[in-house]
């Protein structure tokens, strides 16, 4: 199986799948509260670089990274580049929409564009998604379309015996069937039968 077949088939299968995850709708409405070690502000062209231990909150938006640049575009949307943290890696969770769960993520790199809805994860990419989860050296997701990309990258990654790695890892927990639960203080209704002649 060649390596572009199988980016194609895990590509199809995450899209069949679905995986929703839409971001929390009301984060967008509240305040951004950044730490860091160190911050470069440049008002004119619209660039501020948060650098050590920086720590990210928006509603309930958490990024934890080494580094964050953030450039904002004529229309004031942004797009923000997190490297590096704890282990090497950028962390990024969201409630999503709806539901009592979260979506979480770490890579080496996470790119996120505020106006596509769009994040990008690079090398030793993990995103899990309720119970759901994928890895790869890259993850791609958008929000407005809930749509995966997952591929293998280079195949650089090797195994415990030294052989390199092709190949993605996902989770996809079975759906639990949704059961109605009949409400029984409801009144019954009668209706004529259609079997039963007089």
């Amino acid at each position: 199986m060649t390596t572009t077949f199988l980016r194609l088939t895990v590509a199809c299968l995450l899209t069949a799948l679905a995986l929703p995850a839409m971001a929390e709708k009301a984060d967008r409405e509240k305040p951004i509260n950044i730490e860091a070690d160190r911050v470069s502000l440049d008002d004119i062209a619209k660039v501020q670089i948060f650098e050590g231990n920086v720590v990210l909150i928006q509603g309930t938006l958490q990024l934890r990274t080494n580094r964050l640049v953030v450039t904002q575009d004529a229309d004031g949307f942004q797009k923000g580049v997190a490297t590096g943290g704890a282990r090497g890696l950028a962390y990024f969770r969201q409630k999503r929409e709806g539901k009592d769960d979260y979506i979480e993520g770490e890579a080496e790199r996470i790119e996120h564009d505020a106006r596509e809805e769009h994040t990008q994860f690079f090398i030793r990419a993990w995103v899990k998604n309720g119970d759901d989860e994928v890895k790869g050296q890259y993850i791609s997701y958008n929000a407005l379309t809930e749509k995966y990309l997952v591929t293998t990258g280079s195949g650089e990654q090797r195994s415990a015996v030294g052989t390199q790695q092709a190949r993605v890892r996902a989770i996809i927990q079975p759906k639990k069937k949704g059961e109605e639960t009949p409400d029984k203080t409801a009144p019954l209704s009668l209706r004529p039968s259609d079997t039963v002649r007089p």
